[in-house]
């Protein structure tokens, strides 16, 4: 187990942990060499069961609801740099593996009694899970700031390629 810092990254490892499912953290301190440039380091190997197995970016999000009528956010914005990333550990990897965002959703306390997600407790706070494969996130990813060279999903399409992440890792 790679000590982490980032509580979102800890609660997957701890969701990976207690699902019993095969994976490999990875320790972000240095960056891969490829070709004498680097790549962003992703977070997690995950090895699947049955399909390709995973490789991982968790990208951590505070779930806050937009409005009084309960209706959530889901921000689910990565850099271009997160983008390219994944792509190239796709390629490298190769056949049988592919890359995508887990967006690890830190749910305000009282999500437990609304039943809206599979929730996974941790250290006295809860998570949802999803998972965006790096094909379906490209293909309808928009652009949300030239500056901060970031984009994201309407959340009409986020709803439609995002996938619990239980249902990919069972073993």
């Amino acid at each position: 187990m790679v000590l982490r810092r980032n509580h979102y990254d800890a609660a997957f490892e701890e969701y990976l942990r207690a699902s019993k499912a095969p994976y490999v953290a990875v320790d972000e301190k240095r960056r891969a060499l490829v070709q004498d440039s680097s790549i962003k380091s992703l977070d997690f190997i995950v090895y699947a069961n049955q399909g390709p197995n995973l490789l991982i970016d968790v990208k951590g999000r505070t779930e806050i609801f937009a409005d009084h009528n309960k209706k959530r956010r889901w921000e689910n914005w990565a850099t271009i740099e997160d983008i390219r990333g994944l792509q190239q550990w796709q390629q490298l990897f190769g056949e049988g593996f592919r890359s995508g965002f887990v967006f690890a959703y830190e749910l305000p306390i009282d999500s437990f009694s609304n039943n809206l997600e599979r929730l996974f407790a941790f250290k006295e706070r809860l998570y949802a899970f999803y998972l965006v494969m790096i094909d379906e996130y490209c293909l309808k990813m928009r652009p949300r700031s030239r500056s901060w060279q970031t984009v994201f999903l309407h959340q009409q399409d986020f709803h439609e390629v995002r996938q619990p992440v239980d249902a990919l890792i069972r073993v």
